[in-house]
């Protein structure tokens, strides 16, 4: 097998430095970079001057940047999303893109059950009281000044049921939820405690809703004030998928006029985002820095996945192919 010439443009976000990208290196002179600026268009032509096979995870594939790639054959991208790719632009030039799928739903899921029951059982605030000293000077042998509400028997609404929307099913059907989901083909294959329902009802319905679709034409923007105002008030949205699913002056809005109880948010439309962005400091506001994917496990997954689309390039053959 002949030796490629691979280069990682923006990698540390995958690994920081707590695993290896020896798998990777197996099938090539690998080049790794934690960040590559993506206006900086001598920088690119550098890195990926002889590079046939070049690794992204947010580092846009457009014209201008293909254009400091001469010899660029297979883009990998270390991701399932792959907004980050201008599809004509790389079919004009007869370029092989792949993604890796399914390495990251443990990660996700744990993260927002873990987001739930953060709100629900108010575990960082009745930790802050403890070691304020409140719990030593109650009357009696429990103290909590707010209610504690349950999962058993609430509406779980997966938006988008992929591989993450199945996973986050299983769990929430564990814990007693009931579950609905949308999906583009209703003839999908599912578990009896699952139920197929349209978008009216995925917003009408659920307790907490779930996006986990991609973010096509179609679904941008999909949370938007018309949708927001279908939901109850007292249901919280989760956002573990991409940013721009969400109109942001939207779901502001709704949690500001008490339209629906609050959000969980792991991603925005900007990231980083701006510090004016005004839901950074709602009071209804769960956000993390889209680290839902992120478990170590999972990023040792998505690594071995980029190698495994690399040997099958290297062997002729084409594995999770995009186009």
């Amino acid at each position: 097998m002949n030796r490629k010439e691979i280069v990682f443009l923006d990698a540390f976000t995958n690994n920081p430095g707590d695993l290896s990208f020896e798998s990777i290196s197996l099938f090539g002179n690998l080049k790794v970079f934690d960040r590559t600026e993506s206006t900086d268009l001598v920088l690119i032509s550098e890195r990926c001057e002889k590079e046939e096979i070049v690794i992204v995870n947010k580092f846009p594939i457009n014209e201008m940047t293909l254009t400091c790639m001469p010899e660029v054959k297979y883009i990998v991208v270390a991701a399932t999303g792959y907004n980050n790719i201008d599809i004509e632009s790389v079919k004009k030039r007869n370029i092989q893109v792949s993604n890796v799928k399914g390495y990251s739903s443990e990660s996700v899921t744990q993260h927002i059950f873990a987001s739930i029951l953060t709100l629900l059982n108010k575990i960082e605030y009745y930790d802050h009281q403890v070691k304020n000293g409140r719990w030593s000077a109650s009357l009696d042998f429990c103290f909590y000044d707010h209610s504690i509400l349950e999962l058993s028997g609430k509406t779980m609404g997966i938006f988008g049921y992929g591989n993450i929307g199945n996973r986050v099913g299983e769990v929430a059907q564990a814990f007693g939820m009931k579950i609905i989901a949308t999906v583009p083909n209703r003839d999908k294959v599912k578990p009896d405690y699952v139920t197929f329902v349209d978008e009216d009802a995925i917003f009408r319905d659920s307790d907490f809703l779930s996006l986990h679709c991609p973010l096509t034409d179609a679904t941008s923007g999909i949370i938007k004030k018309s949708n927001l105002l279908k939901m109850k008030n007292t249901a919280i949205l989760i956002n573990t998928a991409r940013g721009k699913l969400i109109e942001e002056r939207d779901l502001f809005y709704a949690l500001d006029h008490g339209v629906i109880a609050g959000a969980i948010l792991d991603v925005l439309t900007q990231e980083p985002p701006a510090i004016t962005n005004p839901l950074l400091n709602h009071s209804k506001c769960l956000i993390t820095p889209h680290i839902a994917w992120a478990g170590q496990q999972s990023r040792k997954k998505l690594i071995e996945g980029i190698a495994s689309n690399i040997s099958a390039y290297c062997s002729g053959q084409w594995l999770n192919r995009i186009f």
